[in-house]
């Protein structure tokens, strides 16, 4: 699905470098890839980090799975391909974000490894920092938690191919960072993926506050 298709086509430098862009915006561009299983926490995390940043005067844009596929991936369903193609996408987006100098947060169940490594390679390519952030929670919590009814659907045969139930999620082999929120807050989740961001360089915003 990913086949290149367009031809005559060639890639336009501009005429200011990243790093210059980086100075002048006092910013410095990353994706951190939230994954996990539906109601491991991900968007949840994701989202209060994104208002701690943007609250210290860090550029940070969320990229939510099911906000992606009202627009950008509404054409792609939940088969094995259509998963790999919208994570592709994903990554490429996240890609361009961080070259922005926007610190960007993408959460998405991404049960495939090779489909997150593929967002990693990217990054590696275009020499910006990619962070696999994973949310690591049980799939009893989850299943319990439930926030959209879809566990209770894939158990009565609703939903067919559902991540954690009749479909695999390939856990991360050497994510950068995990949280695990069946043991710990929110706020703790979030204070360790400001640790990292921080460690990294990438921000200086400590624990819950602003630089």
């Amino acid at each position: 699905m990913s086949e290149v298709k367009a031809t005559n086509i060639h890639w336009h430098e501009g005429d200011l470098p990243r790093d210059e862009r980086f100075k002048a915006l006092n910013a410095k561009g990353a994706t951190l890839w939230f994954t996990g299983l539906s109601g491991s926490g991900k968007s949840t995390i994701a989202s209060a980090l994104e208002q701690v940043l943007v609250s210290g005067g860090v550029n940070s844009y969320r990229l939510d799975g099911d906000n992606v596929r009202h627009g950008l991936n509404k054409n792609l369903g939940f088969s094995a391909e259509d998963r790999t193609e919208n994570i592709r996408r994903i990554g490429e987006v996240a890609k361009l974000f961080a070259d922005s100098g926007c610190v960007s947060l993408t959460s998405f169940i991404s049960p495939y490894r090779a489909d997150r490594d593929l967002c990693r390679t990217l990054h590696d390519e275009g020499k910006l920092p990619f962070y696999e952030v994973y949310v690591d929670t049980p799939l009893d919590v989850c299943e319990s938690r439930d926030p959209k009814g879809l566990y209770k659907k894939a158990r009565a045969g609703e939903i067919k191919g559902f991540t954690g139930i009749d479909d695999p999620y390939e856990a991360p082999n050497s994510p950068e960072l995990v949280l695990k929120t069946a043991e710990h807050s929110v706020e703790e989740c979030v204070k360790q993926c400001l640790e990292l961001l921080a460690s990294k360089g990438i921000v200086n915003v400590a624990a819950g506050a602003a630089r």
